[in-house]
């Protein structure tokens, strides 16, 4: 399989398609490319029977494309918990890198990884790694986009994306955050952020990359 294909079982994996259809628009937003250029990818995908695609509906990985997903996430997740607490890479650049290492690491190493580093359970993005099997914990998959005014919830996980992770440094967001919607209009969202007490701006295409959790959300999961 090629790295771009992999690249996209892993968005589509993050974006909850394990669990249900993403849309197109939302796997091209996340990984920065055209619409035409998802479809024509989501249809090799396909006929390799790593996902199913309903027209107007969205993508959902099979059986198969989500045990390939969970592997390729759980590369990524423990490289990056490596580079960060071995070598000291700072937060905003180990998505780079452990993009360029989940490709060429095999079972065996992820194995061997994972002992060394103590079986960790969350990359420093706050994803879940999943176990050598495939085997994960299910997170929110609900945006911070969605988030109306009034409601408050807590930064659960974010997306490995270099732009997303620089601005949440600047704005000072951090993961466990809790945070109170102001308002959602105009492109974007504003919120309170208990820990600072700041009222900070998120642009809604970055918005759509961080992933909040409730006990609302929770309840409607269940």
């Amino acid at each position: 399989m090629t790295p771009n294909k992999e690249d996209y079982l892993k968005i589509i994996l993050e974006l909850g398609g394990d669990e249900h259809k993403v849309a197109n628009k939302q796997v091209g937003a996340a990984i920065g490319v055209a619409a035409a250029s998802v479809t024509e990818m989501v249809d090799k995908l396909e006929e390799a029977r790593l996902v199913t695609h309903t027209p107007y509906h969205g993508i959902q990985l099979t059986d198969s494309g989500r045990l390939a997903a969970a592997k390729l996430v759980r590369n990524h997740r423990l490289w990056e918990v490596f580079l960060m607490t071995q070598l000291l890479y700072p937060y905003d650049a180990l998505h780079s890198e452990a993009e360029l290492l989940e490709h060429a690491t095999t079972d065996d190493m992820a194995n061997r990884l994972d002992y060394f580093l103590k079986r960790p359970k969350t990359c420093p993005h706050g994803g879940v790694i999943p176990d050598a099997n495939g085997n994960y914990v299910h997170q929110s998959t609900t945006p911070l986009a969605d988030l109306q005014p009034g409601a408050k919830a807590t930064v659960e996980r974010v997306m490995d994306e270099s732009n997303l992770l620089d601005f949440l440094s600047v704005i000072d967001i951090k993961l466990n955050d809790e945070v109170l919607a102001v308002d959602n209009s105009n492109g974007g969202i504003t919120l309170r952020v208990s820990r600072t007490g700041k009222v900070v701006m998120v642009k809604s295409e970055f918005a759509q990359g961080i992933f909040i959790t409730s006990p609302e959300i929770i309840a409607a999961n269940k």
